[in-house]
C-alpha cells in the first residue's frame, strides 16, 4: 500500500515518535507504515485519518487500482 504518511508528518514538523504518541502506537509502527513494510489495521487507519482531517483514500492508496 501507498501512503501519504511521511509528507503529512513532515508538513507538520513532527517526528516518528511525536506522530506515534498522538497515534498510541510505537515509533517503530510508523516507520514500518511509512515505509510500506506495514499496512495499519482499519481502526489505525480511521485513527490517522481523523487526526489529519482527511479522507484514509486521500492518505492510503492501492497500487493496484493506480495512483490516479
Amino acid at each position: 500500500m501507498i501512503n501519504r504518511l511521511r509528507v503529512l508528518r513532515a508538513e507538520r514538523a513532527w517526528s516518528q515518535q511525536d506522530l506515534a504518541d498522538r497515534l498510541e502506537v510505537s515509533r517503530q509502527s510508523v516507520n514500518a507504515i511509512e515505509t510500506g513494510r506495514y499496512d495499519p489495521s482499519l481502526p489505525l487507519a480511521f485513527k490517522i485519518a481523523d487526526l489529519f482531517g482527511m479522507a484514509i483514500e486521500d492518505i492510503f492508496t492501492n497500487p493496484a487500482k493506480g495512483t490516479e
